[in-house]
């Protein structure tokens, strides 16, 4: 059996995870360049979590040049086994009110400026994505805010956008008519690096806003965000620290396979592998690879 090791990827407005026994920081290295910040230890009900804050403290990295790619390597590094993304959203959908958390199952990707896979010449490999998160995740944070009574909606698509402008009105409406549920900036590659790295993945969308569709409110603005932003993180701390302690202590086979993603995922024979690419697989797919 495997060791749980819980990951929280903190988006806008949680830099920090208050809460933590047994704390400590420290900086790892990796072979795709710096991720947004150092990682802290700590635990939870005796739970082992490890927290990286996805914009750096301070809000420092845009979503374009967030290193997605070392943030997800060093996490498996750290021996991650279930990863918990929190990342503020707009709604797309009038029932989805500011302040309303959203548990996704499907991404739409719209990025086109980021490294999406540790993948490449050298090294070809496949993952699915039509489950792009671990519903066996998703049932834990799901009965933790239920014991919790934070208001909050299980399924719907997130749009990623790649930012950092918000939507124009007739994007927002466009993907209205797609039926997203949300949209943010971040999730994307962010879940398909998680299944390449065999990592259980899923997502605590925190809306913030409705966009710049919806009539009768505002056009998006920051300050309105930092607004209900704020109040979105002291109830995510209050989320993330109920899932910690009901955790189990042993990793769960993902119901899907997220935990086996890359069984079936390379497709280059060893003989024509390019030996430096590798080498920066170590961590990610030293499973299979036999990278020591």
């Amino acid at each position: 059996m495997t060791k749980a090791v819980l990951g929280i990827l903190g988006g806008s407005g949680l830099y920090d995870l208050p809460g933590l026994a047994s704390t400590r920081t420290e900086r790892f290295h990796s072979p795709w360049g710096l991720p947004s910040d150092e990682l802290k230890f700590g635990e939870i009900g005796g739970t082992s979590i490890v927290f990286l804050p996805r914009h750096g403290k301070g809000h420092r990295v845009p979503p374009t040049d967030i290193n997605y790619r070392a943030n997800i390597d060093v996490l498996k590094r750290a021996g991650v086994t279930d990863l918990i993304s929190v990342s503020a959203c707009g709604s797309l959908k009038e029932e989805l009110a500011p302040g309303h958390f959203v548990l996704v199952d499907q991404f739409i990707d719209r990025t086109f400026a980021r490294d999406k896979s540790f993948f490449g010449k050298g090294c070809v490999a496949h993952v699915s994505m039509a489950d792009p998160v671990s519903p066996g995740l998703v049932d834990r944070i799901a009965a933790a805010a239920a014991a919790e009574k934070i208001e909050h909606t299980r399924g719907g698509t997130y749009m990623v956008m790649e930012g950092p402008q918000f939507s124009t009105r007739a994007e927002s409406n466009l993907y209205r008519s797609w039926g997203c549920s949300v949209i943010g900036m971040t999730n994307m590659p962010e879940a398909k690096l998680a299944r390449e790295a065999e990592i259980c993945y899923a997502t605590i969308s925190m809306v913030t806003d409705y966009d710049c569709w919806h009539s009768e409110h505002a056009d998006v603005n920051v300050a309105a965000v930092i607004k209900v932003m704020q109040e979105n993180a002291a109830k995510a701390q209050r989320l993330i620290a109920r899932v910690a302690r009901d955790f189990p202590k042993q990793h769960e086979v993902c119901p899907i396979g997220s935990d086996r993603a890359l069984d079936v995922a390379i497709m280059t024979p060893p003989e024509r592998r390019d030996p430096e690419l590798i080498a920066k697989l170590d961590a990610v797919a030293g499973r299979l690879l036999k990278v020591h």
